[in-house]
């Protein structure tokens, strides 16, 4: 079993939170929102861990064995839930919940052994009424080894999504309108607004940044070995969010997720820009996997910070881009398309709706199809 890396940054939250505890006044029920992957979820773990230790102070003891067990996953009382893809052939209710256990136990387990491993965008996924039901029967539960229970519900704003259901977010709000004594619930989200407002209004909110570029170049250089100038790279890349930083390094010989959604964008605006209408549609045909709508909708985000980056190249203002590596391929676009500048806001309005699009039900080749159609007569 791998060792958790520490928590990084977030001091100023991390004492309010403990002093809050030392006085007894910390709420039942906590919301940590901010950009994805910044480390929301870390966050919520270690508060966990320091309401179940047992010499708690300014930070969980870390030698006692209710931390140990914390820091591992595997404290009775610390309860991780996150969104699932939909088990296939459950036929009835008990089943699905059986299954659904089955799926998050199984993924507990691959975070103990890696915990740095990148989650891949791919399947969609979502909270489905019998994870609440499970929920909620163990907050109903007593503590089964310390005074308390923790309850860390993570991207909770797919609470409701197109493949959960607004039953799992009407069933956690039956806990959160009469929570336990014994139990807190920290719900964390990357889009707050997402959440049903009778269930933000029992929420605490606490907003969290992303970090600065120098902490996650220097976790990853402590923490995946690499070379200042790489981790520099990836760093402005991931803007301040070490799980994204995470999915931008190699898998082995092959590249990371993030990175290779990086490079299907960028061929996507190539295509859109300087190809052919043949090229653009085999183009749509390559990159939109039906079935895959989470990576579907990365690679539109990856292209929307592409398009910003070739008009900041075209207004002389190169030092501001992410993909700093590309910063001379830009700049030799930008010599071709001087109308790129005045052309960016069209563009990113069309990738936005496309986005937009990518969360309904449409066929992600016919929207890749028509953005990047909609792209070239921008441009042109």
């Amino acid at each position: 079993m791998s060792t958790p890396p520490p928590l990084v940054g977030y001091e100023d939250a991390r004492a309010g939170l403990a002093r809050s505890f030392a006085h007894d006044e910390l709420p039942g029920s906590l919301l940590f929102h901010g950009p994805p992957g910044i480390g929301k979820q870390r966050l919520a773990l270690w508060l966990a861990q320091l309401l179940l230790c047992e010499n708690p102070g300014d930070e969980p003891c870390g030698a006692c064995r209710a931390c140990r067990l914390a820091v591992h996953l595997e404290h009775p009382d610390l309860n991780w839930f996150f969104p699932l893809v939909r088990p296939k052939g459950a036929s009835s209710p008990e089943k699905l919940a059986e299954a659904l256990e089955q799926a998050r136990a199984e993924e507990l387990a691959l975070r103990r052994a890696d915990p740095l491993r990148p989650l891949v965008p791919g399947e969609p996924v979502g909270f489905f009424l019998p994870q609440i039901q499970t929920l909620r029967r163990l907050a109903a539960s007593r503590p089964a080894m310390g005074r308390r229970q923790v309850f860390v519900i993570g991207q909770a704003e797919l609470l409701v999504a197109q493949e959960g259901s607004q039953e799992a977010a009407n069933a956690l709000l039956k806990v959160l309108e009469e929570p336990p004594t014994d139990t807190t619930m920290i719900l964390t989200s990357s889009d707050p607004d997402a959440l049903l407002p009778t269930i933000r209004s029992r929420l605490l909110p606490l907003r969290l940044v992303p970090l600065g570029p120098e902490q996650v170049a220097a976790f990853l250089m402590e923490h995946r070995a690499i070379d200042s100038t790489e981790a520099t790279r990836v760093a402005r890349l991931a803007q301040g969010s070490i799980g994204r930083a995470l999915g931008f390094l190699p898998m082995g010989d092959e590249p990371g997720p993030l990175e290779d959604i990086r490079r299907q964008a960028r061929a996507l605006l190539e295509a859109a820009i300087a190809g052919t209408a043949a090229r653009r549609a085999a183009a749509a045909l390559n990159v939109a996997p039906a079935g895959a709508r989470g990576a579907f909708s990365s690679v539109l985000e990856a292209l929307a910070i592409w398009v910003r980056d070739l008009a900041t190249v075209c207004a002389g203002a190169p030092e501001l881009t992410l993909n700093s590596d590309a910063v001379p391929d830009l700049q030799a676009l930008a010599r071709r398309l001087p109308s790129a500048t005045a052309a960016a806001p069209l563009m990113l309005r069309h990738v936005e709706e496309a986005r937009t699009l990518a969360y309904g039900n449409v066929n992600p080749q016919l929207i890749l199809a028509t953005l990047l159609n909609r792209l070239s007569q921008a441009i042109s």
